[in-house]
């Protein structure tokens, strides 16, 4: 705010002040703009009259964007070297707040060898984490992290449904809690093809190192069967016992 003020000062400061001035300026400006286009066709006209700059040119950027997208590569590469050996207990899991939980989700997902970052924010249209993986799916996670034993109802499927093709482009839909899922929301992820990663599967994620390509069954290329109607897949599990438990988070 006080960056803004100073730069209003700065420009009451300078501007013209009576029509003469205000004349001036335009004439300046004018100047000045024709003279920018006139630069600017006269380097046209030089790196297309002669082909080798043009082509030299040319091969700059592709060795620029080559670079950048081996760094991003390498980048990923080193986060999950960093990452191998990360192991997280459900005990650890349940004492973390929601913002907690959702960046150790995209750290498990950086473990695997994803190119995850953090989105969870207000107004994040379900999403919290979003990843590409080494296939090329673009994976979006809603995070929902509940007391031991809560429940996620069905309503959170439906926007995840909502947002997670139109809004963000999906591959791959998935809702990651710590705890369970209640029967409508299993039967609306099996109708909608998002994947639920509960509390059993999150330990065999989180706990015992197995990736979540696996978890999700993941594969190259991704059948149409298991694709989300708006782009996701999903997994069906199956009920458990413990998920009988009446507490649901929405």
């Amino acid at each position: 705010m006080t960056r803004r003020k100073s730069r209003s000062r700065l420009f009451l400061a300078w501007r013209p002040a009576s029509l003469s001035e205000w004349i001036a300026f335009a004439f300046v400006a004018v100047i000045a703009i024709a003279i920018v286009v006139q630069v600017i066709r006269a380097l046209v006209g030089v790196i297309f009259g002669h082909w080798y700059i043009a082509a030299g040119l040319g091969c700059g950027v592709v060795i620029v964007i080559a670079v950048v997208l081996w760094w991003q590569v390498a980048a990923v590469r080193r986060r999950s070297a960093r990452l191998r050996h990360l192991r997280l207990t459900l005990d650890e899991l349940d004492g973390m707040r929601p913002q907690a939980f959702e960046f150790a989700v995209r750290d498990l997902m950086l473990r695997d060898g994803m190119n995850a970052r953090h989105v969870g924010r207000r107004g994040d249209k379900a999403a919290d984490v979003v990843a590409l993986d080494d296939r090329g799916h673009r994976i979006v996670v809603q995070c929902k992290h509940t007391t031991t034993g809560g429940k996620v109802g069905a309503g959170v499927v439906y926007q995840v449904n909502g947002t997670a093709g139109p809004a963000h482009g999906a591959d791959v839909a998935v809702i990651v809690t710590n705890g369970f899922f209640t029967r409508g929301a299993r039967d609306s992820a099996a109708e909608f093809r998002i994947h639920l990663i509960g509390r059993q599967d999150l330990a065999r994620w989180a706990a015992d190192g197995e990736s979540l390509q696996r978890l999700l069954r993941l594969t190259s290329p991704l059948p149409r069967r298991r694709r989300l109607r708006h782009g996701a897949v999903t997994r069906h599990h199956s009920p458990s016992l413990l998920e009988t438990d009446s507490r649901e988070v929405t």
